[in-house]
């Protein structure tokens, strides 16, 4: 019986302990724990990474679905001169909000594409 208590209570502090852990990873994310270079923003870094995970799916390749290349600078360069890019990644309501049918991006990632655009959407 001491055993069957012993090993009940080992296994509900063990799961105390784990789930403690991913309520404060949860919470550094939320809180944006994490930094945010916003200051030395880099086109074929941040950028081009940006592009890959959230709209090369829909925004590249020879036709892509919505007939908008953002693969290449000279593309996205386009839609970051008419202000276009930033509407549709801050979601402002001015054109449609991206991406499309999915969750506004990560607040530094908004960021990151607002100051690169600010810096004068470099190709560096």
């Amino acid at each position: 019986m001491n055993r069957k208590i012993l090993s009940i209570t080992l296994c509900i502090g063990a799961t105390v302990f784990y789930l403690a852990g991913c309520a404060k990873e949860s919470a550094d994310k939320l809180s944006g724990a994490s930094t945010c270079d916003t200051l030395h923003v880099s086109y074929s870094t941040q950028i081009v990474d940006i592009l890959q995970n959230n709209c090369y799916s829909c925004h590249s390749g020879a036709t892509p679905p919505t007939g908008i290349h953002l693969d290449t600078y000279a593309n996205l360069k386009v839609f970051v001169d008419n202000g276009f890019f930033v509407d549709a990644v801050t979601q402002n309501g001015v054109v449609t909000p991206m991406p499309y049918g999915q969750p506004r991006l990560p607040a530094c990632e908004v960021n990151t594409i607002v100051a690169w655009v600010n810096q004068g959407a470099p190709n560096n």
